[in-house]
């Protein structure tokens, strides 16, 4: 593992940002105040318990868990990146962030798959936050620096803004395609997962917002089976989430619905524009989109779970990141989705064309030692 605690110790000094007003445990029980407030008091208690027992975990999950977090201090930390062009962008970005689903054609994508935290800020952000995921998801000794992931993310990136267009899987990309499509064997496990007697919660217990979004995704003549709760991410943990099994034509179908709540970007700005821009961003122009993803008027975001249908995790991932130019592939799919609402390639090229050298690398070695300060500062107590 990284040594975690040295490279706070080696960066600590250099980083060039004032003390927060409010220290980590604040922060956090400040914007879980206003997470029960915007879910009407429905927020799941055990989860979020389980969210903080997570927070300690590592630094990566850490960073995961706490987007709010990020909103709040990296604008202030590195001004220069929270400039530039302005785009729809996906705020909560990391290397877990990806994963695959079926287009409406069927064929197998890859991509960015969640966009709870999608809002405006300039494009830079992004970028920041993916490159410093991946320099803390590291899990060996012989870990990457920073400069040369910077340099795969900006080089991705800038290909995307040159030519965007979405991963399909099913021809291309050979190595992504024999790396995340699902085994039998992962297929079996996630079916084993759907088992009918796991689905045993009542029609009385389940919110009826989730209970209509989650039945009108299902195919007309399905026969419903069951449903339970369910936990799952990190971020989110704290959030209602509801799972529906059924039966259509022979075979199980699962949806799952999902509690939305304005971006923490939103929140961190004390934005009173709470809107929710989740609909726009994965449906955006160079996208291949998930075809059963949707977000109703009731603030719930609907998908379909299936064994190509899921998020890559680092124990999937590993050293494999580093490896066939996956950091490239995830710059280049982050400028799909920039490129998605805003035709503002050119804007942005000129953007990065006049930043000096190393601007990446030295907004990320702040951006760490922050994280690392406020996750050690969370493990004190």
């Amino acid at each position: 593992m990284i040594d975690q605690k040295g490279l706070a110790k080696r960066h600590t000094p250099q980083a060039r940002y004032a003390e927060p007003a409010m220290n980590i445990h604040k922060s956090t029980s400040a914007y879980e105040r206003w997470l029960r407030d915007q879910l009407h008091g429905g927020i799941v208690k055990k989860d979020l318990h389980e969210k903080h027992k997570q927070m300690g975990d590592s630094p990566f999950v850490f960073l995961r868990a706490t987007y709010w977090r990020w909103a709040e201090r990296i604008p202030e930390l590195c001004p220069d990146i929270n400039s530039g062009p302005t785009v729809l962008a996906i705020g909560d970005i990391h290397v877990e962030n990806f994963g695959t689903w079926r287009d409406q054609d069927g064929r197998i994508v890859w991509g960015v798959n969640d966009f709870d935290e999608a809002a405006e800020m300039p494009y830079p952000l992004d970028l920041l936050r993916l490159i410093v995921s991946a320099y803390l998801g590291q899990q060996t000794r012989r870990h990457t620096p920073l400069e040369p992931i910077c340099a795969a993310v900006l080089s991705g990136y800038l290909r995307g803004l040159e030519k965007p267009r979405p991963y399909i899987l099913d021809k291309k990309y050979p190595r992504m395609r024999g790396k995340f499509v699902a085994s039998e064997a992962e297929r079996k496990r996630f079916w084993d997962k759907m088992q009918p007697e796991a689905f045993h919660a009542s029609e009385n217990s389940v919110p009826e917002a989730f209970k209509t979004s989650l039945d009108q995704a299902l195919p007309d003549d399905s026969e419903r089976i069951g449903y339970r709760p369910r936990t799952a991410g990190v971020g989110s943990l704290g959030r209602p989430r509801w799972v529906v099994l059924a039966k259509w034509r022979g075979g199980p179908v699962v949806r799952e619905a999902k509690a939305l709540v304005p971006s923490g970007w939103s929140y961190a700005r004390r934005d009173g524009n709470l809107g929710l821009r989740v609909g726009a961003i994965a449906h955006g122009r160079y996208r291949a989109p998930d075809p059963w993803f949707s977000v109703s008027p009731q603030h719930v975001a609907v998908r379909r779970l299936s064994p190509n249908n899921h998020k890559i995790e680092m124990d999937k991932l590993g050293a494999w990141l580093f490896k066939h130019e996956l950091l490239k592939a995830m710059g280049r799919e982050t400028a799909n989705i920039h490129l998605g609402t805003h035709e503002l390639g050119k804007q942005i090229l000129r953007d990065i064309e006049s930043r000096p050298a190393h601007w990446l690398t030295q907004a990320a070695e702040q951006a760490v030692a922050c994280t690392l300060q406020d996750f050690h500062d969370w493990k004190k107590d």
